[in-house]
């Protein structure tokens, strides 16, 4: 064989395998490519709800972030992760995660004395008076929206049965669930929504640039995941907070000078 026809295998080597790629092109999506219609439209609505641009105002809300930013507790991106990590896995980020998965079980299986229950204990588990007000308003705001724009069968009465306790994590989860969307991804869109917020807050104070914005979101993946985990399995018993610096950064933002937010 002469030099000059040394490279005719690989030729055609390249040339089989650009013939293969388009064949599985041409192929019809399935297996794991494929998504059902249900769930399509199930991550349609959750990223919808969730998203910034849907009206519930979490935008004037800081959760007590702009006193501890004032007060020196967090002054970099490094100390906004850790001040998150603990409201996430220790404080609000869960208790609300705990709210969200019984009022869904509860609005799912139309039990609702369970749901009344517990849409009250959530409105009445607030530790200030500013973050009653920021989940209770950001509650009604979903609330409305969603009847508005989203309503379907059986809301209404879901609704009615809290008797105006519809704090946030409560009308997360009985919205979703009177449109039959599983639990475990609102779980997961309600948590990243609400970390998502507190980043958002914490960026316009410090500030941070939206580089620094993003790595404390992709940091605080694992704590989202394990949290919502957590909120999954727990019982109303397992509900309890031990964030009191940031307990008390929602009180101490009440008498605030100069504000940004409303919480």
């Amino acid at each position: 064989m002469t030099a000059s026809k040394a490279p005719a295998r690989p030729r055609r080597r390249a040339v089989a395998r650009t013939r293969a790629i388009k064949q599985a092109a041409a192929q019809p999506i399935g297996g794991h490519d494929a998504m059902k219609e249900s769930e399509a439209a199930a991550l349609y609505r959750l990223m919808t709800w969730l998203s910034p641009s849907f009206p519930v105002g979490a935008f004037s809300y800081s959760s007590g972030i702009e006193w501890a930013v004032e007060a020196g507790d967090i002054v970099d991106a490094a100390s906004l992760h850790d001040w998150l990590a603990a409201m996430l896995a220790q404080g609000p980020g869960f208790c609300d995660g705990v709210f969200l998965a019984h009022a869904h079980r509860a609005a799912s299986s139309r039990d609702d004395a369970g749901l009344r229950e517990i849409a009250e204990l959530a409105a009445a588990f607030a530790p200030s008076r500013e973050r009653h007000l920021e989940t209770s308003a950001q509650g009604r705001a979903f609330i409305d929206i969603a009847r508005a724009a989203w309503n379907c069968d059986g809301l209404d009465q879901m609704v009615s049965c809290c008797d105006g306790a519809t704090v946030y994590p409560i009308a997360v989860g009985v919205v979703s669930a009177a449109h039959t969307i599983p639990l475990a991804p609102t779980m997961q869109a309600f948590l990243h929504a609400l970390t998502s917020n507190w980043i958002s807050a914490g960026a316009r104070l410090i500030p941070l640039g939206q580089t620094d914005s993003q790595r404390v979101l992709a940091l605080l993946e694992p704590v989202v995941v394990s949290t919502a985990k957590r909120a999954l399995e727990a019982s109303l018993d397992h509900l309890g907070s031990a964030t009191f610096r940031a307990d008390l950064a929602s009180m101490r933002h009440e008498t605030q000078y100069t504000r940004l937010f409303r919480s």
